[in-house]
């Protein structure tokens, strides 16, 4: 029996590209939201003795959680085998320690909160960094997939002298592997974050690259703050960057990032 993949809103396009590599089969649950918010869910097939995926990217992971854990629940007492996530990004992996008293430690709490429904995970790139595997936190088998070698393999291809640059320390395990796969040098710059939506970065010598275009890794985006501070750094250092990277810029101002 073929295995069958259950997208949750937004992830339709992902879940029939999964689908046409792996030989699966696809089913859009139904899902809606009563007037007082409360979510109706219904999956009108026969699962029983399947093995499902639920595919749901975890990005503003609030409003996602219900319909998710509901969905998985539902699988379940639906008969099927086995219930795994297919989460391209997995959220609350960064407040993986208590950092001031009584900070909730959310990286094990969603953990917790996830891996009753689940029989298996798998991931993009997790934010790992005091957390050094998923299994720490996630007490189901699970797996986590890295794009750094495609990353590397693209910029080698449409990047002209590539200079690779991670925003902050952090950054360092995915530009490093992706700047060597590009033959690539790579600059990773010093960040100090000045609350949840201000950072600021410190000036960089970047003379030696002058003429390289810098290409821009790190593994998250949420406010956008850390990308645009390091393009105004790149841009005071007159290093020169592509069209490409001036369009992004101007989207993320103009939504506010």
């Amino acid at each position: 029996m073929t295995p069958l993949l259950i997208p949750l809103p937004g992830n339709d396009a992902i879940s029939a590209a999964l689908a046409r590599q792996m030989g699966a089969g696809v089913s859009v649950p139904e899902i809606r939201h009563f007037p007082d918010g409360e979510t109706y869910l219904r999956l009108d097939l026969d699962l029983h003795g399947r093995s499902v995926a639920l595919v749901c990217t975890l990005d503003r992971p609030d409003a996602k959680l219900l319909p998710l854990l509901f969905a998985a629940r539902t699988v379940h007492e639906l008969g099927a085998a086995s219930v795994g996530l297919v989460a391209p990004y997995l959220a609350y992996m960064r407040q993986d320690s208590r950092f001031h008293p009584g900070e909730a430690v959310t990286a094990a709490q969603f953990a917790s909160l996830l891996s009753p429904h689940f029989d298996w995970l798998v991931t993009v790139d997790p934010h790992l960094h005091r957390i050094h595997a998923l299994s720490a936190v996630y007490d189901i088998p699970n797996k986590a997939a890295h794009a750094a070698a495609l990353i590397g393999s693209w910029i080698a291809t449409h990047v002209a002298l590539p200079l690779l640059v991670g925003p902050d320390s952090e950054s360092v395990q995915w530009v490093s592997e992706a700047a060597h796969l590009a033959q690539a040098p790579v600059v990773t710059l010093r960040k100090t974050r000045l609350g949840d939506n201000d950072v600021a970065t410190e000036e960089a010598d970047l003379s030696q690259w002058a003429g390289r275009t810098p290409v821009l890794v790190d593994d998250i985006i949420s406010t956008g703050h850390t990308m645009l501070e390091t393009m105004r750094v790149l841009e005071r250092a007159q290093m020169a960057y592509s069209r490409t990277a001036r369009s992004m810029r101007s989207r993320a101002v103009r939504r506010g990032s």
